[in-house]
């Protein structure tokens, strides 16, 4: 297997001193391992958009979202989440502080293992209407369309809204396509943090320029899948997977396995209103919240295709817990 391209020239964005994050299972990914991603204003223009896109394998917008529109969204997921005993007496659910008290690890979200009465509410809150306005935010979709040049584009139904508490476990390494085979489609995901995340704080990153690499294990993915039948080869967890569907839970140890070392996982500092957009085949993962005011992250997994395309019909119903997809 060939490795990524080298970093590009223009090198990375600075912010300051590069912070040491942790992977999904709290393994170090030292800062001489971490750059920082770069932004672009919404008055970038749409040539140098869909260059970077392109090139770089995601594009990070900054505030294309109005900031009260993200905290309302915020605030709507976790009045709806409180009766879980999540959030820490006394606080604000716009906020959502984790309640010290409580083990993290029961309270997980999507992808987790929540306890029962938590799960009955993640699955009931992908059908507040907030969240289909939120998914259907103007600003969001008329970008979608001008970034990819469709005239109309489709989302998912089976959206995500992920959150995070401080001590949980946070998101493997992957791509998406590892999760969406069911169509040859072209693809578009956008990421949203729904409130301020910092790089420390349990928001995502990406292996730098990793585009291809993802393409290139796709390929072997699917090499060794030709004997399964269809249902189990577009299955991320079919027999020559992992058991969870990810490429691994130590993010240090696959950049050195992978890349030989050479290239960075790159982070950001988000704000509400920023949104993220990536390939089908980047490889990013999350780091683990170590918010040190103990906010839970949460963010949102839109996929959209253009529409007339063929799409990845088992992603057509609301998020199931254990829907295995």
């Amino acid at each position: 297997m060939g490795y990524c391209n080298l970093p590009l020239d223009d090198d990375y964005e600075t912010h300051g001193e590069v912070p040491t994050v942790h992977s999904s299972h709290g393994k170090e990914v030292n800062s001489s391992s971490v750059g920082w991603m770069h932004s672009i204003d919404l008055w970038t223009p749409l040539k140098e958009m869909r260059k970077r896109y392109y090139r770089d394998g995601y594009l990070w917008v900054k505030n294309l979202l109005p900031e009260e529109d993200v905290l309302a969204m915020r605030e709507s997921y976790f009045t709806h989440m409180s009766p879980t005993g999540l959030l820490a007496p006394n606080t604000n659910a716009r906020d959502g502080i984790f309640n010290p008290s409580k083990d993290p690890l029961p309270f997980q979200g999507v992808g987790g293992q929540p306890q029962a009465q938590c799960i009955q509410l993640l699955e009931s809150a992908h059908t507040l209407p907030e969240y289909a306005a939120f998914c259907n935010h103007p600003a969001l979709r008329s970008f979608v369309r001008n970034l990819m040049g469709w005239e109309q584009e489709v989302m998912l139904k089976r959206a995500m809204m992920r959150h995070n508490c401080p001590g949980s476990l946070a998101t493997g390494v992957h791509y998406d396509k590892l999760f969406l085979r069911g169509s040859e489609a072209e693809f578009l995901t956008a990421w949203v943090p729904i409130g301020g995340c910092s790089a420390r704080g349990g928001g995502l990153m990406y292996l730098e320029n990793s585009d291809q690499l993802g393409r290139e294990l796709e390929a072997e993915f699917s090499e060794s899948a030709k004997s399964l039948s269809d249902e189990e080869r577009v299955s991320a967890f079919n027999r020559h997977m992992a058991a969870d569907g990810y490429l691994s839970h130590d993010a240090e140890g696959f950049r050195q396995t992978h890349a030989n070392g050479r290239l960075k996982w790159l982070v950001g500092d988000f704000e509400a209103g920023d949104v993220v957009f990536h390939t089908p085949h980047m490889i990013h993962s999350s780091t683990a919240n170590e918010d040190e005011k103990d906010r839970i992250r949460l963010g949102s997994d839109l996929r959209f295709y253009d529409a007339g395309a063929k799409v990845d019909e088992r992603w057509s119903e609301d998020w199931k817990n254990g829907d295995r997809l």
